[in-house]
C-alpha cells in the first residue's frame, strides 16, 4: 500500500514533504545519501507544481504517493492544475554561463538526473508525474 501526502500549493508546507520522505526512507531502509537525493528531486518537482500549476491566488492540492516494491521506489505526483508535461522540456544548455542561460528548467533536469525514470501523463484533468528510483542495496 502506498503512503500518501497531500499538500496545498504553498511552499510553507515543504517541511512536511521532507518529513514524509525521511519516514518513507526509514521504513524502507533507504541509505541517508540516497534519501537526501530523493528529497532533493521530489522537492524540486513538488515546488514546481506549487509555483506554476495553479493560477496566482488559487488554492490547489498537490498529492504525492510513495511505494516501494521489488527494490524500486515509485513516487506519483498528482495535481489538477494547468496541463504541463515536464518531460517535454528540453534540457538546459549547461555549457552556457549562469547569466547566459534562460531562467528555469534546471529543477526538471535535476529530477531526471536523480530518478531512474520520469513519465508524465494527463488523465481525468490531472497532471500525473511518475518517478522511480532503484533502492536496492548493492
Amino acid at each position: 500500500m502506498a503512503d500518501l501526502l497531500v499538500l496545498h500549493n504553498d511552499v510553507q508546507e515543504i517541511p512536511q514533504l521532507a518529513d514524509f520522505i525521511d519516514s518513507f526512507a526509514t521504513q524502507h531502509s533507504i541509505p541517508p545519501a540516497l534519501s537526501m537525493s530523493l528529497n532533493l528531486a521530489l522537492e524540486e518537482a513538488v515546488v514546481n507544481v506549487m509555483n506554476y500549476a495553479y493560477p496566482a491566488g488559487t488554492v490547489g492540492e498537490v498529492h504525492l504517493s510513495a511505494e516501494a516494491a521489488d527494490g524500486t521506489a515509485t513516487f506519483v505526483l498528482t495535481d489538477s492544475g494547468t496541463p504541463f508535461d515536464p518531460t517535454a522540456t528540453p534540457p538546459p544548455d549547461l555549457t552556457l554561463g549562469a547569466d547566459d542561460r534562460p531562467i528555469g528548467g534546471l529543477g526538471i533536469f535535476l529530477v531526471g538526473q536523480i530518478m531512474d525514470t520520469v513519465a508524465y501523463q494527463r488523465q481525468d484533468d490531472k497532471n500525473i508525474l511518475t518517478m522511480t528510483k532503484n533502492i536496492k542495496q548493492i
